[in-house]
Order: structure tokens, then C-alpha cells, then sequence
């Protein structure tokens, strides 16, 4: 028998769950699809909400060949091979093919380039699945050859809805005395995944014979799910829960808890890149000035990673992930930006002082752009006491060092330089 999650999948926009953004009535995307325009696609979300079911649904309406590319176990022969065939198929006014390639941000650059030619061409419109930014795993050509969707978490009422659909239409499901009396640890451990939340409502049904009955509770799940789960399922609620154990331990200055829970992740087959690309947030915002060098080496990590892969990537990431815990920790250029875009938000953008603006042009000379601008550099020291904010802003303090040794050098250069101004 096909699992819950595959019997249950909508084949039409109407039953389609979440998303409604999209594909509501009267949505930027269901208006292409029901008049069958469309373009090339990345639809990008986290896992559960729907990527796969979205693209089949698609070829479904438009009626048009369907093909399908696993980006985990599919290469640039698998690529060619499956455009030559849909190339084949050509003729007469049989339509263009759906090319679906699930986990897209998986592909390698040449992988993606070999997509390009197909999908410029018209032979293939192409619609791509990421739970990953594309921004910085597709490549540029490709990605401007297509539309990003973004897909959202399901909310609690879809995935209530999912559970009682699948109840009552589902042949299996309904033929058993099943009721759910609470939904928090369902819910909750599926993470806002659809197909999790299928896997453990089909778990829970197979606990009882035919004749049986079942009432759904949070204590039921919790025994029952904890028997048949896996410690790390990189797609589900394990995902995140491992990824904030393994920031904060780097943050709370551990390097053998940070380094356990780095193990965990990637003896569960977690993409190196992502763990790679947490690491540059870590140097970002919780070493930041106390230790810049730790985003250099944290930016090192990622690119060779990126380079050579596992398995011997797993000792870059844990040299970074090492060096990171131990350093002396900041978070004040994080807190610094965040208190200007507050302030901007609620302030908006004050008026930029005459003299700090650009006059490329006469008239601009005229209205006394640019005039008596301090050139630091003709002052001794390259420091001259001017003023830099705008006039409202006179003596406001964004940045406030931390107490490290690098910040607080940091702070002597701004006492001795600004004096009480900002209060140093």
C-alpha cells in the first residue's frame, strides 16, 4: 500500500491546502496556471508545505508531460538523458514537458548549467523545489530565467484540516474508529511538515487491528512516535531543534557541546553548506568585533566546503566551529544595526547634513552641496572633530563596544576622539 502522505496528495488548485496567497482565487499564480502561462519556477519553502504536490498539480491543470529529477541521487547524464527524451517527444503541437527537479539547491553548478539550454529554449519549463535561500544556490543564469515563489509553514487550522481529511476520505483510515482528541504533540512534532504529520497519523492507525478503536492524545503520540522516529531527520523538527543547540553552545562559549551536536547533524547527512553558512551568522553576530578574523575564517569554511565536500569537509567545519567557541564574544554591531533600523523605521531618513552630499553639477555647487566639507585626510591624525549626522541626530549613540579586549581599545580610540560627544 502507498503511504498516507501519496494517497492522500491533491491532484487540483480547489483541494490544494495552504498557500492561498498563490493559489487562491484570483492569485498572481493560479491566474498563470489556469490560463496556462507558465513560466519557469522556483518554488522555495521549508519542507511539508506542498513544493512537489504544487509542480504535479501544475502539470495536471496544463496538461502536460511531467518529468521528475532527484537532485540527491540524479547527474548531468541523468539531466541530458531526460531532455533528449523529452525532445523526442516533440511533435506536432504536442505540448512542452514540466521538467520537476526536487531539491534543486542540491545541484551542482554544472548540474544547473546544463539545464540552461532546455529551458531557454522553451523545450522543458522547469520548476525547481528548495527549502534553501536560491539566492545563493541557484545560479544566476538560471535563476533569472525563472519566477521565486515563496511557500509558507502551514498553519495549525491546515494541518488540523489534513488529519480530518484524511480520516474521512482516506479508504484505510476510514474503515477504522479513529478520533483525535488533541493535536498539540502531533503538531508539534511534525514540525509543520504535511507528509511528517501523515507519516505519524498512519503510524498511530497501524497500532490497531481492524475492529479496533483509537482516541488521539498527546501522551498516545508522545509513547508511540518515540519508538518509530529516527534520532535526526534533517527535514523535520530535529533539524532546527539540532541547529539551535549547535549556535548557542558555539555563542555559550562550549567547543565540546557545539562539537557533539555538529556530529549529530552531519552523521545524519545534514548538507554541509548549510551547517557552513550557520557559522557565518555565528562569526556575524556573536564574535563579531571582539574577533573580525572569526568571520574570515568562517567565510573560508564555507567556500571550501563548497569546494571539496565531504567527507573531509567535516574536519573544516569542525576547525571553524572550534575556533568560534572559543573566541571572545559580541554581539554589538548586531545590536548596533538593529537599533538604526528601529530607529529608522519608527523616525524615517533625516535630511542629509549640506556638507557631507554629492555635487556633481553646478547647480548642486549652488545650493552649497558639499560646501565646507572636511577632508580628514589634510587633518593630523586623518581625523578631523566634524559633524557626520544629520541635525536631529547630534550626539546619538548606535554603537556601544562590548567588554572585550578588542572592543575596549576600541573604545579608548573613540574617547580620545569624540571626547564626551557620544559618551565613551
Amino acid at each position: 500500500m502507498r503511504p498516507l502522505a501519496e494517497r492522500m496528495r491533491p491532484t487540483n488548485l480547489d483541494d490544494y491546502v495552504g498557500q492561498s496567497s498563490l493559489t487562491g482565487k484570483g492569485a498572481v499564480l493560479r491566474n498563470a496556471i489556469e490560463a496556462d502561462n507558465i513560466p519557469s519556477i522556483i518554488l522555495w519553502g521549508p519542507p511539508g508545505v506542498g513544493k512537489t504536490t504544487l509542480a504535479s498539480i501544475i502539470a495536471n491543470t496544463v496538461k502536460k508531460p511531467f518529468f521528475k529529477l532527484s537532485a540527491i541521487n540524479s547527474g548531468v547524464k541523468d539531466i541530458r538523458e531526460t531532455i533528449k527524451k523529452i525532445k523526442a517527444q516533440r511533435f506536432f503541437d504536442h505540448p512542452n514537458a514540466i521538467l520537476f527537479i526536487d531539491e534543486i539547491h542540491r545541484f551542482s553548478k554544472s548540474q544547473q548549467d546544463a539545464l540552461l539550454g532546455a529551458v531557454e529554449d522553451g523545450t522543458v519549463t522547469l520548476i525547481g523545489a528548495t527549502t534553501e535561500n536560491p539566492s545563493f544556490e541557484v545560479n544566476n543564469a538560471l535563476l533569472s530565467r525563472a519566477q521565486v515563489y515563496v511557500l509558507k509553514p502551514l498553519e495549525k487550522d491546515d494541518l488540523i484540516g489534513l488529519v480530518e481529511r484524511a480520516l474521512s476520505q482516506d479508504e484505510y483510515l476510514k474503515a477504522k474508529d479513529i478520533k483525535v482528541d488533541e493535536y498539540d504533540t502531533m503538531l508539534r512534532i511534525s514540525g509543520g511538515d504535511a507528509r511528517k504529520l501523515y507519516n505519524i497519523l498512519e503510524i498511530l492507525a497501524n497500532t490497531i487491528s481492524d475492529g479496533q478503536s483509537l482516541t488521539i492524545t498527546n501522551q498516545l503520540v508522545e509513547t508511540v512516535i518515540k519508538e518509530n522516529i529516527s534520532q535526526y531527520d534533517k527535514s523535520g523538527e530535529q533539524h532546527y531543534d539540532i541547529i539551535s543547540a549547535f549556535i548557542k553552545s558555539i555563542r555559550g562559549s562550549d567547543p565540546n557541546a557545539a562539537l557533539y551536536y555538529l556530529g549529530a547533524m552531519l552523521s545524519g547527512g545534514e548538507d554541509v553548506k548549510f551547517i557552513a553558512r550557520r557559522l557565518i551568522i555565528v562569526a556575524s553576530e556573536d564574535i563579531g568585533l571582539a574577533n573580525p578574523n572569526g568571520l574570515l575564517l568562517a567565510n573560508a569554511c564555507f567556500q571550501s566546503c563548497h569546494t571539496i565536500g565531504m567527507p573531509e569537509a567535516r574536519i573544516i567545519l569542525a576547525e571553524t566551529t572550534i575556533y568560534l567557541a572559543n573566541s571572545p564574544k559580541s554581539n554589538s554591531a548586531y545590536t548596533a544595526i538593529d537599533t538604526v533600523l528601529a530607529h529608522i523605521k519608527q523616525n524615517g531618513i533625516a535630511p542629509i547634513p549640506l556638507h557631507l552630499r554629492n555635487a556633481p553639477t553646478k547647480l548642486m555647487k549652488d545650493l552649497n552641496y558639499g560646501k565646507d566639507y572636511q577632508y580628514a585626510h589634510q587633518y593630523e591624525g586623518n581625523f578631523v572633530a566634524a559633524e557626520f549626522l544629520p541635525e536631529k541626530l547630534v550626539g546619538s549613540k548606535f554603537y556601544e563596544p562590548s567588554n572585550n579586549p578588542q572592543e575596549s581599545k576600541t573604545r579608548t580610540e573613540l574617547k580620545k576622539k569624540w571626547g564626551e560627544k557620544y559618551g565613551y
